[in-house]
């Protein structure tokens, strides 16, 4: 499905991105395996899984090479890119996976934690994207996958930075997806529900918490990798600024923010009948303040 193309996948040396990396592989693809090879909260450098990455990947008979940069870092978001042109002659498609993880509860979260994650997640998305932007508009063609999370899109506690980072995401690629689509670049967001290093770090001091864990790890990383190859391919020509949920077996498609009520007042409105007319009209319709594992209650497929 992706024979003849060229895929930078980044937080590829582990867990969901590995999972991505080798099944691009396996369908054609010539892979930069992109992994800075940090812990869970980005601290060290530690070469060894994205070189296993590539390794397993020969031992196939596919084609990848290693690159242990920080998507944080503009010039090595650049040099993740050229490396791909370099030694694969081309760009393609970009995976957006790399992540790190700094959890704390609102009123305790420090500027550094929350700066830190909106580095990685955020800002490392469009550094990569930003620098394969140009070589696609050339060729016309390119597809590039985000990864978000319901964490964003609907709400968890203890992660106010990495929800707006992943909210961000989302609204990043739905404006690549508009500004590109003249180019026949496409966007899209996948929001995975997978066990990893990152939902490792999940607190389980609670029954509700150690049964919430138990079925997150039925879902393994490499369940996220057959979408994202086809929203890389060809074949998903036709889809662009778009978010999708893989949890275990299921894809969803989600929807996202439209109109659901509207009240108008020809002459005009005051606090006192936003109150007395507004408020109560649109009571039955608000969002109630859900987390992610609320609106995805039923067991995993």
């Amino acid at each position: 499905m992706l024979e003849g193309k060229v895929v930078v996948v980044t937080g590829a040396g582990r867990g969901i991105g590995r999972g991505i990396a080798m099944m691009a592989a396996s369908q054609g693809a010539k892979v930069v395996v992109n992994d800075l090879g940090g812990t869970e909260q980005g601290e060290g450098a530690d070469q060894i899984p994205a070189l296993e990455v590539v390794k397993s990947i020969e031992d196939a008979g596919g084609e990848a090479i290693a690159n242990f940069g920080s998507v944080a870092d503009p010039d090595a978001a650049g040099e993740m890119i050229e490396d791909a042109r370099k030694n694969f002659g081309r760009i393609d498609c970009i995976v957006n996976n790399a992540g790190i993880l700094r959890d704390r509860i609102f009123h305790k979260m420090s500027e550094e934690e929350f700066d830190l994650v909106i580095d990685v997640h955020l800002k490392g998305s469009f550094n990569v994207a930003r620098a394969a932007a140009p070589y696609l508009k050339e060729q016309q063609s390119g597809s590039m996958v985000h990864m978000t999370s319901t964490s964003g899109l609907i709400g968890n506690f203890g992660q106010a930075n990495y929800a707006a980072a992943k909210l961000g995401i989302a609204g990043l690629s739905r404006s690549i997806a508009l500004d590109m689509s003249r180019f026949n670049v496409r966007s899209n967001c996948v929001s995975p529900f997978a066990w990893s290093r990152l939902i490792g770090t999940i607190p389980q001091g609670t029954d509700a918490e150690r049964e919430r864990v138990k079925k997150i790890q039925q879902m393994t990383p490499e369940k996220i990798a057959p979408l994202t190859v086809y929203l890389l391919s060809d074949q998903a020509s036709a889809i662009t600024g778009q978010i999708f949920v893989v949890r275990n077996n299921e894809i969803c498609l989600m929807s996202q923010p439209r109109p659901i009520r509207n009240i108008q007042t020809s002459e005009g409105w005051t606090p006192e009948t936003v109150a007395a007319r507004f408020g109560p009209a649109v009571e039955s319709s608000l969002v109630p303040l859900e987390r992610s594992g609320d609106v995805f209650c039923w067991d995993p497929v």
